[in-house]
């Protein structure tokens, strides 16, 4: 286990948290490659069947991240986020999944160190986790 490295996969709005990443890669700031971007309009449109097919097919953890509160460009679609992430994870406790495993954030396009700051706190929290359980036999991994 001393060489396993977590499988992230991240959705993220395409008007800010995927621009902090864009903006984080072309400043060749360091991050680790832990992670798998989907890049959506909004964090409003990530549904919870995302989140759990992405666990059923060998994601060790994801990570949703949108705009800040107020600045969405869909008006309230991370407000919305907000809300099924909430209820996603009280779910996701119920089946038994560590918390830690699916994390929220918001981040602005501009915020490329805080990008920076968060998909390694999100990778290092994952990591102290360990692997996660199957939810399915002989599923497909996630590469």
């Amino acid at each position: 286990m001393s060489d396993w490295e977590p499988k992230i996969v991240s959705f993220f709005c395409n008007w800010c948290t995927y621009g902090a990443a864009d903006l984080a890669g072309v400043s060749r700031m360091e991050h680790p490659p832990n992670t798998r971007v989907i890049r959506l309009p909004c964090s409003g449109r990530v549904s919870p069947k995302f989140i759990l097919a992405a666990l059923r097919q060998g994601a060790d953890g994801v990570w949703v991240s949108g705009c800040h509160p107020g600045d969405c460009h869909y008006i309230e679609g991370n407000y919305y986020a907000r809300r099924k992430f909430n209820l996603m994870k009280n779910l996701l406790e119920h089946m038994g999944l560590e918390p830690g495993r699916v994390q929220f954030s918001w981040i602005s396009s501009a915020e490329s160190t805080k990008y920076v700051q968060v998909i390694n706190e999100v990778i290092e929290t994952v990591r102290k986790l360990g692997p996660a359980k199957d939810f399915v036999k002989d599923k497909p991994k996630v590469d």
